[in-house]
């Protein structure tokens, strides 16, 4: 073992109670899945300086014409950046986490600036407290997984704490400017929630839409004027029009449990109890209202705390339920816009990830029975529902399509590890790959994440819009960064929807630098995942410079080693972290033994990490 780069480490990063280091100077001539990892890393970090130098000004600014809405307001703004933090955790270069702090505070700024005249929603900004003043979470999830992710790599930033406590605060009642909760009935009031307070009346179409706009644009919420600008005034009563059935608000949603993201996040900082105990009262509350609802997800809950309240029991109805079959003005069609899962798979996985209780997910697992109990071939198709309530002159289940939910059934078999539910979920991607069906998914993975950057650079490049004919959901589609195969791959995670909660079975440090992510030049490949194992790769790409990394059990060390067996050989760990030293061009296979879910997920990287607190 050559020992010259492990010795400093050590000396300067002390080692923590139980704490093993694993030495490797097996060489290992690097294959092609490692090159291909540490080149997408280089290109995703490549590609958000790219982005920055044609998008942003120097105050942060993203370069468009900003407007508040759902359909290309702050939320997509925001989401043009959706991906970096992940990407810096991921191993990606200092410079995406600062250019994702710069983006940040512009947009804040940027969005507080906007004032409305046809919504109050945002006549004193679109920003309030540095937070949506109101709106669902369908979007407002999707704009904040950015943010919520920074706390990966920036866990001890004070201004990222002051506002994540902030933000998980306006869920319990800590502001008097939101009373969003209502801790007798265990119900956050509206589908419409934020900084300055439930929404306790009937939406506008104008809440959802916005002011209009003068000028032309390029249009894609709607698919006008992708190509060309188009007048907006001659959309924007189609705009409204598309919103014309959104209206309803008042009572709790299933989309409100994505919610639980921030308090989740707010404990993990340093294990505030009030945190968890909020998280728990709420989704405890939903998960008895579905079971007395048969196992299907309500999606409207009265203010009295009831289900169905705000429609006379009628469980299924409200805005983004699963009666939600509504006109879709832009498409000249009808559409069924519901969605159940897009905030309870979340936030049941939250209560998962701070318990083990396999209760949460059997309330999520069920769900998926009900539904596929529904089954039936249909022109030669097998098919399940995709709505329930009224419809055709009957109140039941209706809109089959092979839209089989595979992407959910996906994730509940992540967290239980359970093979029953694994049998329906199919056996190609990413899951084939872990069940030895597909040995070249990584590089055919990591090809085609590499390919769609280098399209997303020739987009940017090749851009024909100005500023002032860009709207924000524009910019957001333009963002290049991949991080799909990187997550799946690396970290054993899997990330689907549009509202992230993460779920990984190992996470990477590096120590000689104390910040997240893989260290130059290691690669890393999960290669297969049981309930109480995993097995990866780790390799050093480098034949001159040896490399330690931080090797952590769980996305959150929510998770224990017991041993590891490498090259025949078995250590005792008994910890949530195991450092390996990579001698230069050096590798091997792990295959860790582990306890799931055996603590307190935490933000904390390891060298703060002073305690571990059990469940």
């Amino acid at each position: 073992m050559r020992s010259s780069l492990l010795l400093p480490l050590l000396l300067a990063f002390p080692v923590w109670a139980g704490e093993v280091t694993i030495p490797v100077d097996t060489p290992m001539t690097p294959p092609a899945w490692a090159l291909l990892e540490r080149e997408l890393l280089r290109a995703n970090s490549r590609a958000v300086e790219v982005y920055a130098e044609n998008y942003l000004d120097s105050r942060g600014y993203l370069l468009h014409y900003p407007r508040w809405g759902t359909l290309d307001g702050a939320d997509d703004a925001a989401e043009a950046f959706y991906n970096w933090t992940l990407l810096h955790a991921l191993g990606g270069s200092d410079n995406v986490l600062g250019l994702f702090r710069k983006g940040l505070e512009g947009h804040l700024l940027q969005y507080k600036e906007l004032k409305t005249f046809t919504t109050d929603i945002a006549k004193d900004g679109a920003y309030y407290k540095e937070f949506l003043p109101m709106s669902d979470w369908f979007h407002n999830g999707e704009g904040l997984r950015g943010f919520v992710f920074q706390g990966l790599s920036e866990p001890v930033d004070k201004l990222y704490g002051r506002r994540m406590r902030r933000y998980a605060g306006f869920y319990m009642n800590e502001d008097p400017d939101a009373p969003n909760y209502d801790p007798q009935h265990k119900i956050i009031k509206s589908i419409w929630t934020g900084s300055k307070g439930p929404m306790l009346r009937r939406a506008t179409k104008e809440d959802w839409v916005g002011d209009p706009a003068y000028g032309r644009f390029h249009l894609l919420h709607g698919g006008k004027g992708a190509q060309e600008t188009v007048d907006f005034e001659e959309y924007y009563l189609e705009m409204l029009e598309h919103c014309s059935e959104y209206l309803d608000s008042v009572g709790d949603h299933p989309l409100n449990l994505a919610a639980t993201n921030l308090a989740l996040n707010a404990y993990m900082l340093g294990h505030e109890k009030k945190y968890r105990d909020w998280l728990l009262e709420y989704v405890d509350a939903w998960k008895e209202r579905i079971a007395s609802n048969g196992g299907n997800i309500p999606t409207n809950i009265g203010l009295d705390g009831k289900v169905g309240g705000e429609y006379g029991g009628k469980w299924y109805k409200g805005t983004y339920g699963w009666n939600f079959t509504i006109w879709s003005p832009e498409y000249q069609q009808i559409a069924h816009r519901n969605t159940f899962d897009a905030g309870s798979w979340p936030g049941f996985s939250n209560a998962f990830l701070l318990t083990g209780d396999p209760a949460y997910i059997a309330v999520l697992r069920r769900q998926m029975d009900n539904i596929h109990a529904q089954k039936k071939m249909v022109d030669g198709k097998e098919m399940v529902p995709q709505m329930y309530g009224e419809h055709d002159g009957q109140v039941g289940w209706y809109h089959w399509t092979p839209n089989m939910f595979h992407h959910r059934l996906a994730e509940i078999y992540m967290w239980s590890m359970d093979r029953a539910d694994l049998e329906r979920v199919p056996k190609t991607g990413w899951i084939g790959y872990l069940e030895g069906m597909d040995d070249a998914y990584p590089e055919t993975a990591l090809r085609r994440d590499l390919d769609q950057v280098r399209k997303q650079i020739e987009e940017i490049h090749n851009d024909p819009t100005s500023p002032d004919t860009r709207l924000a959901d524009w910019v957001q589609i333009r963002n290049p960064v991949q991080t799909n195969a990187l997550t799946n791959l690396t970290m054993g995670s899997y990330l689907t929807g549009n509202i992230w909660t993460l779920h990984a079975r190992v996470r990477y440090f590096d120590p000689a630098r104390r910040r997240s992510g893989l260290p130059e030049d290691v690669a890393a490949l999960v290669e297969k995942l049981t309930a109480d194992s995993v097995t990866l790769t780790l390799v050093n790409t480098s034949h001159t410079d040896e490399r330690l990394v931080a090797v952590q059990a769980g996305g959150y060390g929510e998770h224990h080693f017991d041993r590891v067996t490498v090259n025949g050989r078995t250590t005792a760990i008994d910890h949530p972290y195991v450092n390996v030293h990579l001698a230069p061009g050096a590798g091997a296979r792990f295959e860790f033994s582990m306890k799931r879910y055996a603590h307190q997920p935490t933000l904390a990287q390891p060298w703060e990490r002073s305690r571990l607190v059990r469940k």
